[in-house]
């Protein structure tokens, strides 16, 4: 699976060009493309990125990958992220490694996103893959009580769980927050349901990608395939 991941990274390196902003994903696949584009960067290659956490920061830092922010400049040419589901109408589950909020605004500041995947990803429906709802701390049953009603308005349910790190500790996401997985199963109107969750007060962000991401780089047992939305 690594392999594949690496195969999908390397595919959508070959989309970076000299002088560059890119925006730089979190998560296994992401990280193969900084690792890959770090090679590049010592070979010669003048790119500058801005990375999606505080992880992927260090490990461009490491890679000797010239680093700004969206305060510095406004608009990225290309993100390269992974993605936890991908539908045939590109709308994405992302968040599973929690770094959701940022991975939204650095796409939505970029003029393409590319989806690095195994071809795994690539599902008819999303929502097998639990949601990532990212929540502010205080008030949080109110907040979890307007999630529940967004849910039922559009005819999805699941168990709502609050994300807890491996030492059984609430897992906080790099801008403090927390982060609740809701298990829902199948999601019919990702973008209704978007739009639900970005208007309660205690929701920071979604895991729901949508109208951002312009191709898609999925990695298989037989090959590349690269899809394009149309």
């Amino acid at each position: 699976m690594e392999d594949l991941k690496r195969q999908a990274a390397a595919r959508a390196l070959e989309e970076v060009r000299d002088g560059m902003r890119l925006g730089l994903g979190t998560g296994s696949t992401a990280r193969h493309f900084v690792d890959l584009l770090g090679e590049k960067v010592r070979a010669g290659l003048k790119v500058v990125g801005v990375p999606t956490s505080e992880a992927t920061r260090m490990q461009a830092e490491s890679c000797g990958i010239a680093l700004t922010t969206l305060d510095d400049i406004d608009r990225l040419d290309l993100t390269v992220d992974g993605a936890d589901e991908i539908d045939p109408a590109f709308n994405l589950i992302k968040g599973g490694g929690g770094a959701l909020l940022r991975e939204k605004i650095v796409a939505a500041a970029s003029d393409r996103m590319v989806v690095i995947a195994d071809d795994s990803k690539w599902v008819d429906v999303l929502g097998k893959f639990p949601l990532p709802v990212e929540v502010i701390p205080f008030g949080l049953a109110a907040t979890r009580r307007g999630i529940a009603k967004a849910f039922g308005q559009c005819g999805v349910s699941g168990e709502m769980v609050l994300r807890k790190r491996p030492d059984g500790h609430v897992f906080v996401t790099d801008g403090g927050h927390w982060i609740i997985d809701a298990h829902l199963g199948r999601i019919e109107d990702p973008p209704r349901l978007a739009g639900l969750l970005n208007a309660i007060p205690g929701v920071v962000e979604h895991g729901l990608f949508t109208n951002l991401a312009s191709v898609a780089v999925l990695a298989g047992r037989q090959g590349i395939r690269v899809v394009e939305r149309r």
